[in-house]
């Protein structure tokens, strides 16, 4: 009766050493495959379905309190301006966030291809990274066709956020990336990628499968 005793305390001990451990062990397969540039293995480990709503709630979010900050600009392109705006959004966070496209990413480790570039677009656009005067000026130029005037700023953010993300630096951050619990089913990863501070989220999904469910933007 002891031994059983003592074997099922084991059995108890190492299901729960697996239970907690297993978003460690989750976090380091990631990171591995990442430095090897093994884009299919991130791919498979991300939860699109929760993933895209998330980044696009971001972005919208971050392009609502950037117009906030410009009551000119907002003036002038009113509700068009922003219905164009979070179109894009979603437009570009539909063509990036793809399993075909992050394997992508992760493969060529970031070469700006046109999904990731209006991705980039559509981040600089929300997170106040465009030139304001400029935008102005082609509103007024272009008499209210906020379509052409997206467009064009579009291009011309998405030329430079890709320059930056391809010449940022590769070589790995000094500080180690951060792992923590966020609840028994919820665990977070922060560090920097390409010189960007990042967070992923992860979710438990099963016992010990664990995948990724949001990224919380630099802003």
């Amino acid at each position: 009766m002891k031994k059983l005793t003592s074997l099922l305390l084991l059995v108890v001990v190492v299901l729960v050493t697996v239970f907690a451990a297993s978003p460690y062990y989750r976090a380091y397969q990631l990171k591995n495959a990442f430095d090897d540039k093994n884009g299919a293995v991130i791919a498979a480990a991300v939860d699109y379905d929760l993933l895209k709503p998330s980044v696009k709630s971001q972005l919208t979010a971050q392009f609502a309190n950037t117009l906030q900050n410009y009551p000119a600009v907002a003036e002038l392109g009113g509700e068009p301006l922003t219905q164009a705006a979070n179109g894009f959004i979603e437009q570009a966070v539909d063509g990036a966030i793809t399993p075909q496209n992050v394997e992508k990413i992760v493969s060529t480790q970031g070469q700006a291809n046109m999904a990731t570039k209006e991705l980039a677009a559509a981040w600089a656009i929300a997170s106040n990274q465009i030139n304001l005067k400029s935008l102005i000026r082609d509103m007024i130029i272009e008499r209210g066709d906020i379509d052409a005037v997206i467009k064009k700023q579009v291009n011309l953010v998405m030329n430079n956020q890709a320059q930056r993300i391809e010449t940022a630096k590769t070589t790995p951050d000094a500080s180690k990336p951060k792992l923590s619990y966020c609840g028994v089913n919820c665990f977070t990863i922060s560090g920097v990628v390409k010189g960007y501070p990042v967070t992923i989220e992860m979710a438990r999904q099963g016992f010990i499968t664990w995948k990724i469910v949001d990224v919380t933007l630099p802003k």
